[in-house]
C-alpha cells in the first residue's frame, strides 16, 4: 500500500510554505512542494495581511503536490496568532485582517486593562500581557468598527479562517483559541466574563475543536478548481508554535523549548496550566497544545529585529543574506553593546538600525555602527535574553532544564544557537528546522491512525532528522554580560 500523503500549509511572517510529508518505516519523508511570500499590505496607512492572495497561493501549492505525488490524504494549515477575519453566511470575507503590528492597540491595550484590570484578564486566560494579543485588538474594533463587528457572523484566526475556506466548517481550533487572551485552559471556554467586558456580540466567538480534530472534506468547488482529490482537512495545531512544539525531538521531562522565529517563544510543558501570582508577576503565558499538553512560556521579540536589521540595509542598497550578516556579527568585537529585545520600541517596523543605536545610546554603551556590530548586538541580546527566562523558570518555577531544544527557522543560525548555549550555561540541540511543517504532519498522521500518541510523533522526530548540538563555553564573560543585560531591563 502506498504511504498516505499529508501536507501542512506552514504560514509565516515572511513566507508561506506548502510542505507534504509521508510516513515510511517509522521516518518521516519531508518535501517543500511550493514557498511564496507572505508579509503585511499597507492600506491607507494601516497594516494589513491579504490573505486572499495567500489563499490563492495555498491552492497552487495543493496542485503542486497533487502534480507531484498523484493524491493527497490530508492537510491543514499553520500560522502566527492573534490576527483573524471577520465573515457572515452571505459573505466570505467582511474586511482585510489587520497585522498584528498595526500601532491600533496603542490605544486599545491601555484602555482595556483599565476597563478589566489585569488580575481578572489572568486569572481567566493565564495569558501574557502584550498589546498584539487577539483581545485587544477586537476591542479596538468595539470602539471604531462597530458596524462591521454588527454585520459579522463570526471571527476566526487565520488557520482556521483558510481551514474555512477550504472545507467550510467554523471552529476555532483549541492550540489558537489559547493563544487570544479570551478563552480559559482550565474550564476550555470562552471567557464570559471577557466577552461581557469587551461588549462584542457573543455569537462572533466560534466553537472550539482539540487539536487534532478532523474538520471534514477539501471543498468540491477547489477539488473541481484544481483538479486534485477530495481529501481529508483536519485542525492540527492552527498555531504554529503548537505544531513547532508537539514536533521538539525532546525525551523524558528535564527540558525546555524555544521556537525560534520572527518571535521566540521559550518555554516548558506542563500538564495543567499554572495561573497564580508568580506567573501573572513575572508575565508568562499558558497556551494549550496537542493531548492537552500546556505550553508555558514566554513570548520574546526574536529575530524579527534582525529581519528588519537585513530590510534597511537593503533598502539603503546594501546587499546582504542572513548568512552574511551572521558572519560579519562573528567577527565583530564581543559583547560590546547590548539591548533589551522587548523594549516596546522593538515591537513596530520601521527605524530599526536607529532604534538599535539609540538604545545604546541612551544606556550609555557604544553605539554600534558598523553591520557586524549591529548584528552582533542583536544575536548577543537574544542569546541574553533567553538566559534570563532559563533562570526564571529554574528558580522562580522551579523547572529542572538539562537541554534547551531549539526548533524552527531560527534554528538555522549557529552562531546564535552557540550564544544561547554560552549565555544560559545549558546544553543547546538545533533542529528540525521545519518544525511547525512537521508537527503539523505528523498530528495529521495520529489522526489517521498512523501513529499512536505525541511520543510517537517525538520517537519518529528524532530517527528522522539531523539534530546538532551546541555545549556552552566561554562562560564567565557571559555570566557579566547577563549581569548588565539584566541591569538594562530596568531602565
Amino acid at each position: 500500500m502506498n504511504a498516505k500523503t499529508y501536507v501542512a500549509c506552514d504560514l509565516g511572517a515572511e513566507s508561506g510554505r506548502v510542505i507534504c510529508g509521508s510516513l515510511a518505516k517509522g521516518t518521516l519523508d519531508l518535501e517543500e512542494s511550493y514557498r511564496f511570500t507572505t508579509g503585511p499590505s499597507t492600506v491607507c496607512g494601516s497594516l494589513r495581511w491579504n490573505i486572499l492572495r495567500f489563499f490563492d497561493e495555498i491552492k497552487r501549492g495543493l496542485s503542486a503536490v497533487y502534480t507531484a505525488h498523484g493524491q493527497i490524504d490530508g492537510l491543514s494549515v499553520d500560522a502566527w496568532a492573534n490576527d483573524y477575519a471577520y465573515f457572515s453566511k452571505s459573505d466570505p470575507l467582511l474586511a482585510l485582517p489587520f497585522h498584528y503590528r498595526d500601532p491600533r492597540t496603542d490605544e486599545a491595550f491601555p484602555a482595556f486593562l483599565s476597563r478589566a484590570g489585569r488580575d481578572l484578564i489572568f486569572r481567566e486566560t493565564g495569558i501574557q500581557f502584550l498589546p498584539i494579543q487577539t483581545l485587544y485588538q477586537l476591542f479596538d474594533d468595539v470602539i471604531h468598527r462597530p458596524k462591521l463587528q454588527s454585520v459579522a457572523d463570526v471571527f476566526l484566526c487565520i488557520a482556521d479562517y483558510f481551514h474555512f475556506l477550504l472545507c467550510g466548517e467554523v471552529a476555532a481550533e483549541k492550540s489558537s483559541a489559547s493563544t487570544t487572551q479570551i478563552f480559559n485552559p482550565v474550564t476550555n471556554r470562552w471567557s464570559e466574563a471577557l466577552i461581557s467586558k469587551l461588549g462584542c456580540p457573543s455569537r462572533l466567538f466560534p466553537q472550539v475543536v482539540s487539536s487534532g480534530t478532523s474538520l471534514g472534506k477539501l471543498d468540491t468547488r477547489i477539488t473541481d478548481e484544481l483538479g486534485i482529490n477530495r481529501c481529508e482537512v483536519f485542525a492540527t495545531c492552527s498555531h504554529d508554535t503548537g505544531a513547532a512544539v508537539a514536533a521538539a525531538p525532546a525525551s523524558g521531562s528535564r527540558w525546555a523549548f524555544l521556537s525560534s522565529g520572527t518571535w521566540s517563544l521559550l518555554g516548558v510543558e506542563l500538564d495543567q496550566p499554572l495561573i497564580n501570582e508568580k506567573s501573572l508577576f513575572a508575565n508568562y503565558t499558558n497556551e494549550l497544545g496537542f493531548e492537552n499538553r500546556v505550553r508555558f512560556l514566554k513570548n520574546i521579540t526574536g529575530l524579527w529585529i534582525f529581519q528588519e536589521l537585513r530590510r534597511e540595509l537593503l533598502q539603503l542598497g546594501t546587499e546582504c543574506d542572513y548568512a552574511r550578516l551572521t558572519a560579519e556579527a562573528a567577527a565583530a568585537t564581543p559583547l560590546r553593546s547590548l539591548i533589551f529585545p522587548n523594549d516596546p520600541k522593538f515591537l513596530k517596523p520601521g527605524g530599526m538600525i536607529e532604534k538599535v543605536k539609540n538604545f545604546c545610546g541612551r544606556t550609555g554603551q557604544p553605539v554600534p555602527e558598523t553591520v557586524g556590530s549591529l548584528a552582533r548586538c542583536i544575536l548577543e541580546s537574544l542569546a541574553l535574553s533567553y538566559a534570563v527566562q532559563i533562570s526564571e523558570l529554574k528558580d522562580r518555577f522551579g523547572c529542572t532544564i538539562d537541554v534547551l531544544h531549539i526548533v524552527g527557522g531560527g534554528s538555522k543560525n549557529r552562531l546564535l544557537n552557540q550564544f544561547t548555549a554560552n549565555a544560559t550555561g545549558t546544553l543547546v540541540t538545533a533542529g528540525p528546522t521545519e518544525a511547525t511543517a512537521i508537527g503539523n504532519i505528523l498530528i495529521q498522521a495520529v489522526v489517521s491512525g498512523e501513529l499512536a500518541s505525541g511520543f510517537d510523533i517525538r520517537e519518529v522526530v528524532r530517527r528522522s532528522f539531523p539534530i546538532e548540538c551546541f555545549e556552552p563555553r566561554d562562560g564567565s564573560p557571559w555570566q557579566e554580560a547577563l549581569w548588565i543585560y539584566q541591569k538594562l531591563t530596568e531602565q
